[in-house]
């Protein structure tokens, strides 16, 4: 019979067993080894049994077993141990505190909260889909290793993101089971009363949409996760948070007003009930929380009554914006009438102008289309800081948001990167862990993992030879094993029977070559790029000296049949009885899959089309374990590829190779490489018997790309570069600045029309006026402009000149900027005279330019206005282009 309601018993813990409870209920527990040993000897198969998950397993331990507990004394010491541990991690002072205390403590923000739609923490509370939870949940670690006082916010999806399983003919079956919050290791945000704290917002036709804040404790950092199943809303509302990125374009629209608008409202009442600073900083994690910045345009438009033009200036000041795509079709955009019946008059955010908010996600700009609101463009307009998560997607970013600072090359678009992490407690193995803790000790090396700071880890070049071997020799035998059994639970839901599957008992190899491929399948990630030439797969598969093994797994969005077709394509290559011993597919690729295949594989293999991979942060985690990457040079890797990692596969970019020509050339690169290079380099054993060059490119990951990729090195640097600017530019912007940094900009708006650079000239210090064609290496030229401000003056505006070296179409590249001062009053004209030097540091063709921008005391970006003022170019045939010099 089937239970008509589903409800769950919480365990009620013997006295001395309860600080059981307060480890289980915080996530630390999710990265420190020492407390998953002490919970997987509770139960050491009950452990197994549950996925690892310490709330479950101690909802199904026995009472007997409880009992027999609360009198093995050696138990209770290592119980008292883990928390005395917690304790301290959770109130000792860390890097955040020591940093602050060296120099200005005030700089540092009180709190930051950080939005994200999704957070990938541990496989026990499942609220993720792929890179951008993943990386969302190592950001919130980090941060808690490093004492960061953020303040996570997200959804909590009660479907979560789907289960993937396959059919017999190897299509992807898709599975929502139903997550109950009591089963999960959240608790309720609770009024001091000891109701439920709610979020409340106005939909259209007055409707209400009401969700209750649960809280995930993931060590010191607090994660508030909204969720509309509650009672007082429609079946309609209850649904909004029923799964991660489904339904259609309202559903997701109202997913994303309740994560913006509502955790606005979620973080405030946490503050109130419990205590915790207000945050100083709001950071967006991609535009799906763009929302969060209107919420506070309302709260200043109430109290201190700022105007709208005002209040935006104060939230951008306080805003940081992330983008992780790299392409436009991978944002997020809105019908404009829709968003429009949302914010009209009788909805959401009352006081705040409808057509204002239309403003700020309209793609106003060349190429844009007029009827629809983009949530990454408004991301950016609220934001005065915005970062793409590596240095070459910061630069595609920088390109492809270019039409919203128009007049601006792409270099001077006000996007930097802060290149992405990984959370090394939580996706290195223990073993590698404890093989580096032999060297320097555990506290030592924890440090080294969780903080970071150091640009090289040293003492991995003390660790013998045979060890790393022998060490990486275990982590992919203990994958062989995870692969085995995976397997065969994957082929018996495909209807196989236990009599059928005695061949995978046979199954990889722990002394072959292993390569891992895992992610998500959208098509630019090229999941079948290896089957191009399915014969040279084959042989590099069966070689009879060098031969390999793969292992792959990852999910296609359950509406895209396109990936869906790649991964039944692999499958069905997979499924073959010539090869199925040596690659396999894995089936519902997730965190706790990943933390056996990172280590186990040798090899990490990514190819993708260039420049669409953002950052790639799968290849990071497997370099933690010594794995060694093979990839296209896109993402982290284009920045940090040495030959000492690992290898590039070579790219037929250029829009004159098309597709399957350029898939086809990049595919026998990659072949070319596993036969000619990497295979033969793990084979080729000297005098002592271990691949000595293998173990010297481990060697040089683990010691010097190890401390780079760390999380702890990422949230760092958005501390330095972005939380303390923007706290501090929140602080400076109080009512009475912004009021008058909004008037400003209006002003400036206004009469930018009649700014315009009159003229230019060049004066060689020793030639005369004539000495800008002849000048020589080491001269100084001084800049003469004349201006016209209109009716602005110079506190308003700087002029600068930018120089460097031209190309062919006298472009210049890697220019530099110089500030030009005024030279006395204006002339009879109202023009103004800027004068400055430029010195003539390097031969070759070198140009220059001028222009004026906007200049403002509260404005970090000269670009940061979308305001320019250039010469006009000489006409074609009328003398040199001006500022051309040293052809």
């Amino acid at each position: 019979m089937k239970a008509i309601r589903r409800f769950t018993v919480r365990p009620v813990l013997p006295e001395p067993l309860r600080p059981l409870g307060d480890l289980a209920r915080n996530l630390r527990w999710s990265w420190h080894t020492e407390t998953q040993e002490l919970f997987r000897s509770v139960d050491p198969e009950g452990w197994q049994a549950v996925a690892g998950d310490p709330v479950r397993l101690l909802g199904e331990v026995s009472a007997a077993r409880m009992a027999e507990l609360t009198r093995d004394r050696r138990f209770l010491r290592r119980l008292a141990a883990a928390a005395d541990d917690l304790d301290d991690y959770l109130g000792g002072r860390r890097w955040y505190q020591s940093a602050g205390a060296g120099e200005d403590p005030s700089r540092f923000p009180a709190a930051i909260a950080y939005f994200s739609p999704e957070f990938g923490v541990t496989a026990a509370l499942p609220q993720y889909s792929g890179g951008l939870g993943i990386l969302a949940g190592d950001h919130l670690k980090a941060a808690s290793d490093l004492g960061v006082p953020l303040i996570g916010v997200g959804l909590l999806y009660r479907h979560g993101y789907f289960r993937q399983s396959l059919s017999r003919d190897g299509w992807q079956q898709e599975h929502y089971p139903v997550l109950d919050p009591n089963e999960l290791p959240v608790s309720l945000l609770r009024e001091q009363d000891g109701t439920p704290a709610r979020v409340t917002l106005t939909l259209p036709a007055s409707r209400l949409l009401h969700a209750h804040i649960w809280i995930a404790r993931v060590g010191r950092v607090p994660l508030l996760m909204l969720d509309s199943d509650v009672e007082g809303n429609t079946p309609a509302a209850r649904d909004v948070t029923d799964r991660l990125y489904g339904g259609g374009s309202e559903h997701r629209l109202l997913q994303e007003m309740l994560l913006g608008i509502g955790g606005v409202r979620a973080v405030r009442a946490y503050c109130r009930i419990t205590g915790h600073a207000e945050p100083e900083v709001f950071h967006t994690n991609e535009g799906h929380a763009g929302f969060l910045g209107l919420e506070r345009i309302r709260e200043l438009g109430e109290a201190p009554g700022l105007g709208f033009d005002a209040a935006l200036e104060a939230v951008r000041a306080g805003t940081v914006f992330t983008t992780h795509t790299p392409v436009p079709a991978g944002i997020d955009r809105f019908d404009r009438d829709l968003v429009a019946r949302h914010f009209a008059d009788g909805a959401e955010l009352p006081g705040v102008p409808v057509d204002r908010v239309l403003q700020l996600g309209a793609e106003s700009y060349p190429g844009g289309e007029a009827g629809v609101f983009n949530m990454a463009v408004m991301g950016l307009r609220l934001a005065q800081r915005a970062n793409g998560v590596s240095e070459l997607h910061g630069a595609v970013s920088r390109d492809m948001f270019a039409g919203l600072w128009p007049g601006f090359d792409a270099a001077d678009v006000p996007i930097t990167s802060v290149t992405n992490g990984v959370h090394a407690p939580t996706w290195m193995a223990p073993e590698v862990f404890r093989l580096g803790a032999r060297q320097i000790g555990a506290g030592r090396a924890e440090d080294a993992l969780s903080v970071g700071g150091s640009s090289r880890w040293d003492a991995v070049a003390e660790i013998p030879d045979a060890d790393i071997w022998e060490l990486r020799r275990s982590l992919r035998e203990q994958l062989v094993d995870e692969v085995r059994q995976r397997l065969r639970a994957s082929w018996r839901q495909r209807g196989a029977g236990e009599a059928e599957l005695g061949w995978i008992d046979g199954v990889l190899d722990p002394d072959v070559l292993t390569i891992g491929f895992a992610r998500r399948v959208p098509s630019y990630k090229r999941l079948t790029l290896m089957l191009r030439d399915r014969q040279r797969l084959t042989e590099l598969l069966l070689h009879p000296t060098h031969p390999i093994q793969i292992v792959v797994a990852g999910k296609a969005h359950p509406a895209d049949d396109g990936g869906k077709r790649l991964v039944r394509e692999l499958v069905r290559f997979a499924d073959d009885p010539r090869v199925r011993h040596r690659i396999v597919f894995l089936p519902d690729y997730g965190m706790a899959m990943a933390k056996k295949l990172y280590p186990g594989c040798d090899v990490w293999l990514n190819n993708p089309l260039r420049p669409l991979e953002a950052c790639g942060t799968s290849g990071m985690k497997a370099a933690l374990n010594g794995s060694l990457n093979l990839s296209v040079l896109d993402g982290w890797w284009d920045e940090w590829f040495e030959p000492d990692y690992g290898w590039a596969i070579p790219t037929a970019d250029g829009a004159a190779t098309d597709e399957d020509r350029r898939d086809d050339l990049e595919a026998a690169a990659l072949y070319s490489l596993i036969e000619d290079r990497v295979a033969p380099r793990f084979y080729d054993k000297g005098a002592g018997g271990l691949p000595d060059r293998w173990i010297e490119m481990v060697r040089r990951t683990l010691s010097t790309l190890g401390p780079k990729v760390l999380a702890g090195r990422m949230v760092r640097e958005y501390v330095e570069r972005l939380y303390v600017p923007a706290a501090g530019a929140h602080r400076a912007l109080d009512a009475s600045a912004a009021e008058a940094l909004a008037e400003w900009k209006a002003r400036v708006r206004a009469g930018w029309p009649r700014v315009a650079v009159e003229h230019v000239e060049a004066v060689d210090q020793d030639a005369g006026a004539g000495g800008a064609a002849t000048a020589g290496l080491g001269s100084t030229l001084i800049l003469r402009v004349q201006a016209t401000l209109g009716d602005l003056g110079p506190d308003d505006v700087e002029v600068q000149a930018v120089a460097g070296r031209v190309d062919s179409d006298d472009a210049i590249r890697d220019g530099r900027t110089f500030p030009l001062k005024p030279a006395g009053g204006p002339d009879l004209d109202g023009r103004w005279t800027y004068e400055g030097p430029l010195a003539l540091d390097r031969t070759g063709p070198f140009g220059y330019t001028v222009r004026v921008l906007p200049a403002h005391r509260l404005v970090p970006a000269g670009a940061d206005m979308g305001l320019v003022a250039l010469p006009a170019e000489a006409p074609d045939g009328v003398g040199p282009k001006a500022g051309v010099l040293l052809r």
